[in-house]
C-alpha cells in the first residue's frame, strides 16, 4: 500500500488548517471546517436512447474516476413524457483521496480552460456548502471531444462542515477556489445644484 497523500488534501493539512485557526480564532484544530464530499449530478434527456445513457454514465466515470448510479423515476408523469423507472440523470459522490484528487483537477485544470474566465460566484447555500455548474463537461483533460456526440452539463456540490458560507468561503479560498472578485462601485458623484 502506498503512502501517497493528494497535493491539496496535504495544502490543507500544512497550510489552511494553521491559517483558520488563526483567522477565526480556534482553539482546537479540529475546530477547523473540512470537505466531507463532492456530489456529481449531471441530467440526461428523457427522450435519450441506450446508447446516449451508456456514454453519459461512461463520461461521467470518467470524469469522477468511479461508477456513476442511475437516477430513475419512480412514476409516470405525462407532461414531461416520463415513464416509470426511466433513466433521468446519473450521480456519483466522491469522499476521501477521491474527493481529494477531483477537486485538485477541477481547480487547477479544468477551470482553467474555460474560455474567457474571470472566476466562480462567491455565494454559498448558507450553511456552508458550494454549489458550482458548469454548462459543458468537455473542460475535463480526460474526456476527448471527438468521442462525445452530446455535451453535457455537471453539477458539482462540495459539502463542508463550516457552520456558515464565511467560513466555508474562507476554506475553498485558501484551497485555490477563484472566487470573482467583486469590483467596488465608484460612489455616486453629487449632483450639481439647478441655478
Amino acid at each position: 500500500m502506498s503512502s501517497y497523500t493528494p497535493v491539496l488534501k496535504k495544502l490543507y493539512h500544512e497550510q489552511v488548517v494553521p491559517a483558520l485557526v488563526q483567522s477565526r480564532g480556534h482553539k482546537n484544530k479540529h475546530q477547523v471546517p473540512r470537505l466531507t464530499k463532492i456530489n456529481l449530478n449531471t441530467g440526461i434527456d428523457a427522450e435519450a436512447d441506450k446508447n446516449q445513457i451508456a456514454d453519459a454514465a461512461r463520461d461521467m466515470a470518467t470524469i469522477a474516476g468511479q461508477k456513476p448510479v442511475l437516477a430513475r423515476t419512480k412514476k409516470a408523469i405525462s407532461n414531461f413524457k416520463l415513464k416509470p423507472n426511466q433513466v433521468t440523470g446519473c450521480h456519483v459522490t466522491l469522499r476521501g483521496d477521491a474527493m481529494w484528487e477531483f477537486l485538485y483537477r477541477l481547480l487547477a485544470v479544468a477551470l482553467p480552460t474555460i474560455r474567457d474566465f474571470r472566476g466562480v460566484g462567491s455565494k454559498l447555500d448558507g450553511q456552508g456548502n458550494y454549489n458550482l455548474g458548469i454548462t459543458d463537461f468537455t473542460i475535463f483533460p480526460e474526456i476527448t471531444v471527438e468521442s462525445v456526440k452530446k455535451t453535457m452539463g455537471l453539477d458539482i456540490t462540495i459539502v463542508t462542515t463550516a457552520d456558515n458560507d464565511d467560513e466555508g468561503r474562507e476554506l475553498l479560498k485558501l484551497l485555490g477556489m477563484p472566487f470573482r472578485r467583486i469590483e467596488p462601485q465608484p460612489a455616486p458623484q453629487p449632483k450639481p445644484a439647478a441655478a
